[in-house]
């Protein structure tokens, strides 16, 4: 049984199919690839999986158990983070804050609840030596770090649900070369853990790094399922621009 299964999935926005029969799965610690051009369907998708919109038809079940018709909280207490492409970091607060941003840690002092600082910093920090993030220190200023570390730190935060599956929107994009391979290692060392991942990117060159297999979306269809290791980069491009079906008409 796979972790992650979509079956048939449909979506309808008055005229405009958004989704028109999307299947496919994701393993227990894989990472699969979600790709294609604007308009592909892929952000629908992911809302839908994520709980924002209802699917029209179709079946999704995550860890054996449907979540269609959960809220995104429900989604989320089920196992499923998403790691938007705006990060939706608080900038102007450290990095322990964010990561614990809206569930902080507290303890009692006669009485009262008070947020625990130490135990949050103490953690935090916890966190970032598992994911092997090099971020100088949990008391840093958010917008003081780099793009990969801002990414490290939005990780970090979807760790502290102990999610079972992580969706990553265009988590390299905007990215120098050296802060691209950093954000690659920490998606592997997700996979390691026994995390899964989809990665939705327009790098081809981080998805065959990273990736086992590759989903390419095309008008809202799944047009190629395949493992990166049995495929190729100039395949893939071929099935986004719609080549292969142009060459068969």
């Amino acid at each position: 049984m796979s972790l992650l299964e979509l079956n048939d999935v449909r979506k309808t926005f008055g005229a405009i199919e958004a989704l028109r029969g999307v299947t496919f799965s994701v393993e227990a610690g894989s990472a699969v690839a979600l790709v294609g051009d604007n308009g592909a369907g892929k952000s629908t998708l992911m809302k839908t999986i994520t709980g924002v919109h209802r699917p029209d038809g179709g079946e999704i079940r995550f860890d054996g158990d449907s979540i269609v018709g959960k809220d995104p909280g429900e989604i989320r207490e089920a196992g499923i983070e998403m790691i938007y492409q705006d990060l939706a970091l608080a900038r102007m607060r450290d990095v322990a804050s964010n990561i614990f941003l809206g569930r902080e840690l507290t303890r009692s002092v006669l009485g009262i609840r008070l947020i625990d600082t130490s135990r949050m910093r103490n953690e935090a920090e916890a966190m970032i030596a598992r994911l092997g993030a090099r971020i100088p220190s949990v008391n840093q200023l958010t917008g003081q770090l780099s793009g990969g570390q801002q990414q490290s730190v939005a990780i970090a935060r979807a760790l502290t649900f102990n999610p079972k599956l992580v969706i990553m929107d265009e988590p390299t994009a905007a990215l120098a070369v050296r802060e691209v391979e950093h954000v690659l290692d920490l998606i592997r060392t997700l996979k390691r853990d026994g995390i899964s991942v989809i990665l939705i990117s327009h790098r081809l060159t981080d998805v065959f790094s990273v990736c086992d297999r590759v989903v390419v979306l095309r008008q809202g269809e799944v047009i190629a399922d395949d493992a990166t290791r049995s495929t190729s980069m100039n395949a893939v491009v071929a099935h986004i621009v719609g080549a292969h079906s142009e060459q068969a008409s």
